[in-house]
């Protein structure tokens, strides 16, 4: 069954570290990206989110929002945890970034979308 709290990295180096999910499937946490389009200095950025719980539920499908402390942007994640052959958890997900424009005409290009495979574990493990 996966987990989802706990510390994990994807295959860039940002890092995500989720507390534990309460009863209703609700969790925060925190990250701190590897990458940013801005020259500011990063920062740890705090992150708010759900997953569909149930108690029979192996593989949950889950959402989350990181507000980021260092830019004008937040960024949306939507993913599923699975367990590998090898029985290591991974998070399977894709994002919504999206940065603030000065115009609505400016819009076009304000949202990027990616996907990204994130693995338990601490810094510095494969």
């Amino acid at each position: 069954q996966c987990d989802l709290s706990g510390l994990w990295r994807n295959e860039l180096g940002s890092l995500m570290e989720i507390h534990d999910v309460n009863e209703a499937g609700e969790f925060s946490g925190e990250y701190l990206t590897a990458v940013t389009a801005t020259s500011n200095c990063i920062q740890n950025s705090p992150l708010k989110g759900a997953q569909h719980h149930t108690k029979a539920e192996t593989s949950p499908v889950f959402g989350f929002t990181v507000n980021w402390e260092f830019s004008n942007s937040t960024t949306v994640f939507v993913g599923q945890c699975f367990v590998d052959e090898k029985r290591k958890e991974i998070l399977k997900v894709t994002w919504l970034l999206r940065e603030k424009v000065g115009s609505p005409g400016d819009s076009w290009g304000a949202t990027r979308v990616g996907g990204r495979r994130r693995k338990r574990g601490e810094p510095g493990q494969s």
